[in-house]
């Protein structure tokens, strides 16, 4: 075999491996890939739902007949609203969240109370309501071990909230006549 033949066909050779392992390489085979990266948000709504108006009057009466030494009849309870939220809890940090409420202002000689029914609409971790409430211009908790849940939405959803109005025999002698319109503030937040 001559040098030039020995060249041609090492040369030769060569552009066959070359071309082999180019062809190997861009082939396609029985699986393949690709990243989807999913964005959960942080969220953290409530709101206040009914299926008549939101602002209410409570009124105390007079007992019918009316007769000298009867107290002052309390207002009925109002179960109008409902308490619905939406809650995804952070990747980190955050076990779980709480609705607190708390009222602006006492009204003197009367006892506002307030309880919240379990929810029986939703999905998730939904939130455990605590014992009646008498509200006080201080945040309690009214609803604990909130999760990532949602209550859905609307009247008749989520958590009943049941109103109740004392004249308390001990606080009597600080009732005084008055229209008293006091705000009542639910909050959700993080425990």
């Amino acid at each position: 075999m001559t040098t030039s033949n020995i060249f041609r066909t090492f040369a030769f050779s060569t552009i066959i491996a070359f071309g082999t392992a180019f062809t190997a390489s861009a082939q396609d085979n029985n699986t393949d890939n690709h990243q989807i990266t999913v964005s959960v948000p942080n969220v953290a709504l409530l709101d206040l739902e009914t299926s008549g108006t939101r602002n209410f009057t409570a009124s105390f009466v007079q007992p019918t007949p009316l007769e000298a030494g009867q107290k002052l009849s309390a207002p009925a309870d109002n179960s109008d609203l409902w308490l619905n939220y939406s809650s995804v809890l952070p990747n980190s940090g955050v076990t779980s969240r709480k609705v607190n409420v708390k009222v602006s202002a006492l009204i003197p000689g009367v006892t506002l109370q307030v309880v919240a029914r379990a929810s029986s609409t939703g999905f998730g971790t939904l939130g455990r309501p605590t014992s009646t409430v008498t509200l006080s211009t201080a945040d309690q908790p009214i609803i604990e071990g909130i999760g990532s849940a949602y209550t859905e939405t609307g009247a008749a959803k989520g958590h009943n909230l049941v109103y109740s109005f004392q004249a308390q025999d001990a606080d009597y002698a600080n009732l005084r006549a008055n229209n008293t319109t006091v705000t009542v503030t639910y909050t959700l937040s993080d425990n």
